[in-house]
């Protein structure tokens, strides 16, 4: 296990990547904004299960936002909204790994299993700390996709 990161170191790891991703101008949605500032509040917390979902809702919010209009159906999901955008294969498959990690957590087939997750706390903890990054990470390549330079 590391030594976990503070809130501080947090934050600034955010002001890192917008320093890194951002080199223009972006527009989003009101919407999506307000959900980027809670995975932001929710990472820094510690809140990683939050922040992961959180940034997948983003996700699929400013996808919609930016690429619905143009798509010839209505996507029904976030697969489907990832399959129908104009993305990259590689963002396309970060995308979908996001997506397999947030079902494998939020659609549990059976709570009640629950003997590995308290014998095993700290490696949970780990392993959603490295996931929710990547997911922010992952949140903030996808809103700066559509610069204005």
């Amino acid at each position: 296990m590391s030594t976990p990161l503070t809130s501080a170191e947090k934050w600034q790891h955010i002001l890192e990547l917008d320093e890194e991703l951002l080199v223009g101008g972006v527009v989003v949605s009101e919407f999506s904004a307000f959900l980027v500032r809670d995975v932001d509040v929710a990472y820094c917390a510690g809140a990683y299960l939050a922040a992961m979902v959180l940034s997948q809702a983003a996700i699929e919010s400013h996808l919609r936002y930016e690429y619905a209009d143009s798509m010839p159906s209505k996507p029904r999901g976030f697969r489907d909204l990832i399959e129908a955008s104009p993305l990259e294969p590689d963002l396309r498959a970060e995308l979908h790994h996001l997506r397999r990690v947030r079902n494998a957590w939020i659609h549990v087939s059976d709570p009640a299993e629950d003997a590995e997750l308290l014998s095993n706390q700290n490696r949970w903890e780990d392993e959603l700390a490295i996931e929710a990054r990547n997911a922010i990470r992952l949140l903030r390549r996808v809103l700066y996709l559509e610069q204005t330079v």
